[in-house]
């Protein structure tokens, strides 16, 4: 018997052996006393740590049942007569460890134990009986930090670092860091050096080939610019202008770019109108300032002499019946000329054209006629060197918002010397305008113009064009129809209505004496344009009840022109102020 054992009180213990399978347990009493305390024995097997014998329990036989009746005891077991070192196989039929298990020997000696492996969990000894544990499932089986991934695996776990980083994702790690660049190797390198090196020089190489083709590209330019500058007189045109003093503001000369941009490069939407020798286009400056830009299809060089002198004269002019010349580009193939824009078109659209036809009262005819006349007679007699038009018709003169006529359209005219009253030049002009005795010698001379303003003047009584072939034979050409009809005395059938009712019949008779002048066969039958001028004004002033005041006269610019004799001629304006204009000056 063990240490602490009363043999006589009729109590006795003892420990089992290590290695006991099995246990037999025999109460046999041999003292009175015991028999004599209690005639009931039992014993019971007990883990050793749990219970201490105390002389009360002999007397207590309920000492148990207060423990429910339940006494702890270990039994401890394995997998007899074998060991994990024997087991070679896991199919082995014998091994009694199921999957995802694992086997160790029993600390008693009589076999073996299987325990699952780390990560799962359930009964070992059953096939399938270990599962794999599902640590991201609950925070507090794994140790991810809380802003990285938790992804399950077989048996465990990991922690995901996000893209471009790495390191140990869990709480007590390293944690997620950038992961460097591998460096490059030594060809690697050598081939991004070779290749920057190549694409350096290819940029270098196109831009150097860049900036000398642009070069060239303007040099040529500059050649081309500059021939024609020289070709079209631009030498002499600034040598004249700076002789006369010659404001920029009044004559410029624009580059060809500048005349691109202004008309879009020409559009055909921007034409204003064609001639035989030039097209006109509707240019926009960057300052909004509208202007209208002639373009010449060809240049006669043997001219250029004459065409800069034009320019030049014409860049002095200010009358305020006549375009108003801008200035000139020199540098392009051909001449362009810049003046400014008129808005309300020509007179032939206000006279003709379809929907505006008798929309000119009488008053507003009469005083067209006039301030044409005072422009003209301004060229012929106080420009100087004077000035031949050679083209004047209804489509050459322009009209304004207030209806104020514009001459324009210069392509034709020519300087004549100081000298020279007449000379011969190539026929040029258009036709049912064209002075028939010009026509027939070649001898231009003021009176030409004197017959083209007839036309125009009858245009403006008639309402009818200067060639009308659909009319019969004798009616096809206005000037021939007018004549017959004056000699024949029903001038007054020709005329347009709104004339005939809005002008007095001794107004209209006398008006049609002059155009029957202005259209005479002989120019020296004809009268002066200034003569014209003088008796259109007349005939304002008889319709307009002057007033008996003293006429303001006008300071001329220019001076006295040469063989001429001043005169004033007298205009209204919008308002029907008296206004008196010096046809020797216009400026």
């Amino acid at each position: 018997m063990l240490n602490g054992t009363y043999p006589a009180m009729g109590y006795c213990q003892t420990n089992n052996t290590k290695g006991l399978k099995s246990f037999y347990g025999i109460l046999k009493g041999e003292y009175q006393f015991y028999k004599n305390f209690s005639p009931c024995a039992y014993s019971f097997v007990a883990d050793y740590k749990w219970y201490n014998f105390s002389i009360d329990h002999l007397s207590d036989f309920g000492f148990y049942t207060r423990n429910k009746g339940m006494v702890p005891t270990i039994l401890d077991w394995a997998i007899e007569n074998d060991s994990c070192k024997n087991i070679t196989m896991r199919n082995n039929v014998t091994y009694a460890c199921g999957e995802n298990s694992g086997c160790h020997d029993s600390h008693n000696g009589l076999g073996y134990l299987c325990e699952c492996l780390e990560g799962y969990q359930g009964n070992p000894y059953l096939q399938d009986g270990c599962q794999d544990i599902n640590e991201c499932s609950d925070p507090t089986m794994n140790d991810c930090l809380p802003s990285l991934i938790c992804k399950n695996t077989a048996g465990s776990y990991n922690c995901s670092c996000p893209s471009g980083t790495e390191g140990d994702g869990r709480r007590n790690g390293t944690g997620c860091i950038p992961i460097p660049p591998p460096p490059p190797s030594q060809t690697k390198l050598r081939v991004i050096q070779v290749s920057i090196g190549i694409a350096i020089g290819i940029l270098f190489v196109l831009s150097v080939s860049s900036l000398l083709y642009w070069r060239i590209k303007n040099r040529r330019m500059n050649i081309r610019k500059e021939k024609c500058f020289q070709q079209n007189g631009g030498l002499l045109l600034r040598q004249q202008l700076s002789s006369y003093d010659v404001s920029v503001d009044i004559a410029k000369i624009f580059t060809e770019e500048e005349l691109k941009r202004a008309t879009n490069n020409y559009d055909e939407n921007l034409i204003l109108g064609r001639g035989g020798y030039d097209t006109v286009y509707k240019g926009i400056f960057p300052n909004n300032k509208i202007v209208a830009i002639k373009k010449s299809k060809i240049i006669d060089e043997s001219q250029v002499e004459q065409f800069i002198n034009e320019v030049v004269i014409l860049s002095q002019i200010n009358h305020i019946n006549v375009v108003k010349f801008l200035g000139c580009c020199l540098e392009s193939e051909v001449p362009l000329l810049v003046y400014e824009f008129i808005t309300s078109g020509t007179l032939f659209h206000h006279i003709h054209d379809e929907g505006h036809r008798s929309s000119l009262s009488w008053d507003n005819r009469l005083r067209i006629a006039a301030e044409t006349a005072s422009a003209l007679a301004y060229m012929h007699f106080a420009a100087s060197p004077p000035i031949f038009h050679r083209d004047i018709k209804s489509t050459n003169i322009l009209l304004d918002d207030n209806y104020t006529a514009k001459v324009s359209d210069f392509g034709a005219s020519r300087l004549v010397p100081l000298d020279q009253t007449q000379f011969t030049t190539l026929v040029q002009g258009t036709m049912g305008y064209l002075d028939p005795e010009y026509f027939h010698t070649s001898r231009l001379t003021e009176k030409s113009d004197v017959y083209s303003f007839g036309i125009v003047l009858a245009e403006l009584l008639t309402g009818r064009k200067a060639l009308e072939f659909d009319r019969p034979e004798k009616e096809k050409s206005l000037a021939l129809h007018f004549i017959s009809s004056m000699k024949e005395e029903n001038i007054l059938d020709i005329l347009e209505d709104r004339v005939l009712y809005e002008a007095n019949e001794d107004q209209l008779r006398e008006v049609a004496k002059l155009v029957e002048r202005c259209l005479s066969v002989k120019g020296e039958e004809r009268p002066t344009m200034k003569e014209v001028a003088m008796e259109l004004e007349g005939l304002r002033r008889s319709r307009k009840h002057l007033w008996d005041e003293p006429h303001e006269e006008v300071e001329c610019l220019l001076g006295d022109p040469p063989n001429s004799q001043n005169f004033n001629t007298t205009n209204y304006d919008s308002l029907g102020n008296q206004v008196v204009i010096s046809l020797d000056c216009g400026r």
